[in-house]
């Protein structure tokens, strides 16, 4: 067995997972209204993370369509492998640029603070 062949199907298999966790993130901000996980810096949402959520919510939807999109266009054979891997790539690496821009823009810090003493 080629080591090519094994990671195709290690990120073919992955985009299981990836697209269901980011269609349930956009879920649970969209419907249920939970912003535990908008705009995320060290694992905690900005105190005002509703502002964000339709932001992180559209990136997370978007991401998650073009998963699961992906998939299809694998398993219908639509797709050559170039084509579904240099998307799915590129999906990924777009979804954890926007949510790093989103969560450094949730916290503006314009300068740095000084010292009194």
């Amino acid at each position: 067995m080629e080591i090519s062949l094994a990671v195709t199907w290690l990120l073919f298999l992955a985009l299981f997972p990836i697209g269901f966790f980011w269609l349930r993130r956009a879920w649970r901000i969209i419907v249920k209204r939970d912003y535990s996980e908008v705009a995320l810096k060290g694992g905690e949402p900005p105190p005002n993370a509703e502002k964000y959520a339709p932001y992180t919510a559209a990136v997370n939807l978007i991401a998650g369509l073009i998963a699961a999109g992906v998939i299809l266009l694998v398993i219908t054979g639509i797709a050559t492998y170039e084509t579904w891997s240099a998307i799915a790539g590129s999906t990924l690496w777009m979804k954890f640029f926007f949510d790093f821009i989103i969560s450094r823009h949730a916290r503006p810090i314009w300068g740095k603070k000084k010292e009194q003493g």
